[in-house]
């Protein structure tokens, strides 16, 4: 069995997910110091993410694994804490369902495709206000807990926006397969 090989973007993206378990150890520790180490990994994490897409197209190293394994590690940094977000009573379960329906309902939908699309304006306004939730929800800022639920059902919502967008027929693209 041939094994591939790992770039340095393809590096970047496995060393995001060795955080995940560092991240959840500290959601449920019960300080403040821990919150705080808990959100700056979880922020480098988040930025690494545009680091290793950047480095992969700057340096012409895009791999079929780097495009298999980045969006699966992203969805592994957003659904841990939320989920220990969920355990700690900071976000009710059904708002966090609507985010896991809509994921997988894209990868499902996805595996049929033959090209996939880049995220166009919606998609990255998805990402970033998941990242700005999941930061303000972990970050031990008592006086800002309703800004971190506004962010969250924000969040929420542009999920879900996004996904119906996704999913609706480019237009030229429904005039010829009419």
């Amino acid at each position: 069995m041939n094994l591939p090989t790992l770039n340095l973007p393809t590096w970047i993206t496995v060393s995001r997910l060795f955080g995940v378990p560092l991240l959840l150890y500290l959601l449920y520790q019960p300080s403040d110091r821990s919150r705080w180490i808990a959100l700056a990994i979880f922020l480098i994490s988040a930025g690494t993410d545009w680091l290793d897409g950047y480095l992969a197209r700057r340096l012409n190293q895009v791999t079929d694994l780097g495009k298999f394994l980045d969006p699966l590690v992203d969805k592994l940094l957003v659904f841990a804490p939320l989920l220990c977000l969920i355990e700690l009573r900071q976000i009710p379960a059904w708002g966090v369902f609507l985010i896991l329906a809509r994921e997988l309902t894209i990868a499902g939908w996805r595996v049929n495709q033959t090209q996939i699309s880049g995220a166009n304006i919606w998609g990255k306004l998805k990402t970033v206000s998941q990242i700005a939730a999941i930061a303000l929800l972990i970050a031990p800022l008592t006086s800002f807990e309703y800004v971190a639920l506004i962010a969250f059902w924000i969040s929420v919502a542009l999920t879900l926006i996004s996904g119906f967008i996704y999913l609706l027929p480019a237009p030229n693209n429904a005039a010829s397969s009419s």
